[in-house]
């Protein structure tokens, strides 16, 4: 077989350049030895060992950009299109061409598909656990830089579509610029990341109420989210900036952000005020035996099903049923699943959780199952060798 010329440019000189040094040793060493050998036409399977949300496109984006600089196509084989839920051990994709093309690429392109695909099977979850909850994208500040940035957005927007499908709000953007185009955007209008105000510019400010009308002020024709857990003191301080922007509340462009940290209370809250919250609202929640860990959710220190319940009932109380209650930290799979339970009145989830929390369950791994057409796979891995009338398509490139 002879072997295409790659594009002699800066770009694909860059780019073999990246891969030699990222990838392991002994697929360079193979692709070496193929060069000498003989090339032969392979069929690769990718798969995960747990079940996962189908967010393929990175990877596959990436081969196509590598098969063009390379002069060849990838043959691909998406089983599950992207946002199609896939059993664990089932063939995500498959990629065929020449050995020698491919044989040097799988590290790289098994790091761009295991985490995005579990990561949106986490924000699908939630999403689906929380249906009329509006959900903000808040990874960026715990990811390991730009690439991972980019992943956790794009697997977000592909969990949260899965679970739009299926009636629930999901993502509605996410917090900043960079990967804001993943979510949308009003027409005519730039995708962009949204977000109020920080911890910092309240303690800059020195009140909550100063701070919400410094951003006001700066920004009239923005909805107005007011941090109010700085001096804990979330329900006076939360009334306070009600009470100066009443046409906002009115209006439903004003929304409280509950950010309490774990090692206190909600304003007013201790463990028998959080019980007796949720006995008026959501009794069921807690009658049922509860782990430590599901009980910390609804009526333990930080952002609780109870302090949500009470925050609720207060506003409501004082006369601002339209203000919105925007709830953060560590809302995962687990503490959604729990809020749920609770009916807590959430009207937003800003929330970086989906980001898986066992690494080692975003491993995705790849075998060849075919070689010129010879259907061959290492013994204990017959189950990826390819069904009957699967389909096939190019790749860009």
């Amino acid at each position: 077989m002879t072997l295409p010329t790659p594009r002699n440019d800066a770009s694909a000189v860059e780019l073999a350049a990246d891969i030699a040094g990222r990838t392991d040793a002994y697929f360079n060493r193979t692709r070496a030895i193929v060069q000498r050998f003989g090339d032969k036409t392979v069929t690769y399977a990718i798969f995960l060992r747990r079940p996962v949300i189908s967010a393929p496109r990175l990877m596959l984006e990436w081969l196509g950009t590598v098969a063009e600089l390379r002069g060849t196509r990838f043959e691909v084989d998406e089983v599950y299109p992207e946002g199609s839920w896939v059993g664990a051990g089932e063939p995500l994709v498959y990629i065929t061409g020449s050995f020698t093309l491919l044989s040097d690429l799988e590290t790289i392109a098994l790091q761009k598909v295991g985490p995005a695909c579990v990561a949106a099977h986490n924000a699908y979850q939630m999403a689906l656990m929380l249906p009329e909850v509006a959900f903000l994208a808040m990874d960026a500040r715990h990811c390991a830089g730009a690439e991972m940035q980019e992943m956790m957005a794009y697997a977000a927007s592909v969990g949260s579509e899965a679970a739009r499908r299926e009636g629930a709000r999901g993502f509605v953007g996410n917090a900043n610029d960079a990967t804001a185009h993943w979510f949308g955007a009003p027409s005519g209008q730039a995708p962009r990341g949204r977000g109020t105000m920080p911890h910092s510019l309240i303690g800059y400010a020195g009140s909550t109420l100063r701070a919400a009308e410094m951003f006001h002020e700066t920004f009239p024709d923005e909805p107005l989210t007011a941090l109010v857990d700085y001096f804990g003191r979330e329900i006076t301080d939360g009334l306070a900036v009600c009470r100066r922007f009443p046409e906002l509340a009115a209006a439903g462009r004003l929304g409280l952000r509950l950010d309490t940290h774990g090692g206190r209370f909600l304003e007013g809250l201790d463990p028998a005020e959080s019980y007796a919250v949720l006995e008026r609202h959501a009794p069921g929640a807690i009658r049922r035996y509860r782990s430590e860990t599901e009980l910390r959710f609804l009526v333990g220190t930080g952002v609780s099903a109870a302090a949500i319940w009470r925050m609720r009932e207060t506003l409501d109380a004082a006369g601002f049923p339209a203000v919105r209650i925007v709830a953060s930290s560590g809302f995962g799979v687990d503490k959604c699943r729990v809020m749920a339970d609770a009916k807590a009145p959430i009207d937003v989830v800003g929330t970086g959780s989906f980001i898986p929390d066992l690494w080692h369950e975003t491993y995705a791994t790849a075998d060849i199952v075919d070689y010129d057409g010879n259907p061959m796979v290492k013994v204990g891995r017959e189950f990826l060798l390819r069904r009957n009338g699967a389909r096939r398509k190019a790749a860009p490139g």
